[in-house]
């Protein structure tokens, strides 16, 4: 496994993902990109700014434990992401059935088969600021994502073994 001290580039302009001196297609948001402070929840917009990959998640019944040195945890039926700004667990995992507005990790597609977390407006949540933006696998018919960055699977596999707690990723313009 190949560790570098990589650093992870989204770039909006051109929808493009580029780590370690190659540059392939990516999905995001709807809407295009905005700074992360003036991000807001809902507006379909991809956050511009410099962030660190937390952990994953994978979805075990479809794929295998990702090769990596991030830290990665299986996805269950059970779980779930808080979209709600007036939820005291906004931005944050939780686990499902659960009341307040949220995004369910566990997908029909196969969009969170595999799901790499950012530290975007997470430390701590500002309610209202965006939550649930990952770093997913692109849907079959590569439709731009909610604010996310969606790459092929193929890429994914190539930036795993790459990537550890704390690699760096920046997004911009």
């Amino acid at each position: 496994m190949q560790i570098n001290n990589i650093e992870i580039c989204v770039k909006i302009s051109d929808s493009t993902i580029n780590f370690n001196g190659a540059s392939y297609p990516c999905q995001i948001g709807i809407e295009g990109g905005v700074h992360y402070a003036k991000g807001a929840e809902g507006d379909k917009k991809t956050p511009i700014g410099n962030y660190k990959i937390r952990f994953g998640f994978y979805r075990k019944d479809r794929v295998s434990k990702p090769h990596s040195l991030l830290n990665f945890i299986p996805i269950n039926k059970n779980d779930g992401w808080s979209d709600d700004t007036m939820d005291e667990s906004y931005n944050r995992y939780i686990r499902l059935p659960c009341s307040k507005s949220h995004e369910r990790l566990w997908r029909e597609d196969r969009a969170y088969d595999i799901i790499l977390v950012i530290n975007h407006n997470d430390s701590p949540p500002v309610p209202g600021l965006g939550s649930a933006i990952f770093i997913h696998l692109s849907q079959i018919d590569k439709r731009k994502t909610q604010g996310c960055v969606a790459i092929e699977p193929l890429v994914m596999s190539q930036l795993l073994p790459l990537i550890k707690n704390g690699t760096k990723l920046s997004i911009t313009p």
